[in-house]
């Protein structure tokens, strides 16, 4: 039924947030919140439950499931809610990871609330809204595939600014030692530097990394 609500899903681990998405959504017409959650474990038991259409999915929650993991558990499973990610971050190592997990659209916390129902309601039907500069990100990596990071390799470079040890990460991610180098030695590469400390700098500069 076209009549019908859009059912709204909060998962955001600040309650002052979610009040705030719940006091601009709840003005709008068709737009009704169902429920709210603290936590991303929460918000995959709560989306499965069948009454919802759009889940607004932080990324960062506290210890646990991350915003990309949850995002990813909601959609993997038949007739799923959409899910989008409204966050404060918009580096690729946010952006990535979410979007690779099936969300539908992005939109940070700066958004005006016009936008935000405009994003809620799009994403309702199935169509992607992103923020202008995360559009802007993704459009330049399809420009240039060449020197765009992988999600890999945005992964090494964060735990390296995080200062583990290339032994470290290897044991983080499951990987071997040398893997770890080969991304490091790639990354240099496209970052045009020659050293950890550059690298690091250099990604965060370009917004690839979050310190």
């Amino acid at each position: 039924m076209t009549d019908s609500p859009i059912r709204l899903l909060l998962a955001d681990d600040h309650p002052v947030v979610r009040a705030g998405l719940r006091a601009v959504l709840e003005t709008e017409p068709g737009l009704v919140v169902v429920a709210e959650t603290a936590t991303a474990e929460e918000a995959v038991a709560r989306a499965g439950e069948g009454d919802i259409d759009v889940v607004l999915m932080d990324l960062q929650f506290g210890p646990g499931m991350t915003g990309a993991d949850a995002t990813a558990a909601i959609t993997a499973r038949p007739d799923a809610p959409r899910v989008l990610i409204v966050t404060t971050y918009d580096t690729d190592a946010d952006t990535l990871p979410a979007i690779e997990a099936g969300a539908t659209g992005y939109l940070l916390k700066d958004a005006h609330p016009e936008d935000l129902a405009a994003a809620v309601r799009t994403a309702a039907a199935g169509r992607t809204t992103l923020a202008p500069t995360v559009a802007d990100r993704l459009m330049n990596r399809m420009r240039m595939p060449d020197t765009a990071l992988t999600r890999r390799e945005i992964e090494v470079l964060t735990l390296v600014a995080d200062g583990l040890s290339n032994r470290a990460i290897a044991d983080r991610l499951y990987l071997t030692e040398g893997t770890v180098k080969s991304h490091l030695a790639r990354s240099y590469t496209k970052l045009g530097v020659d050293s950890r400390t550059s690298a690091v700098a250099t990604a965060t500069d370009l917004g690839l990394i979050r310190r």
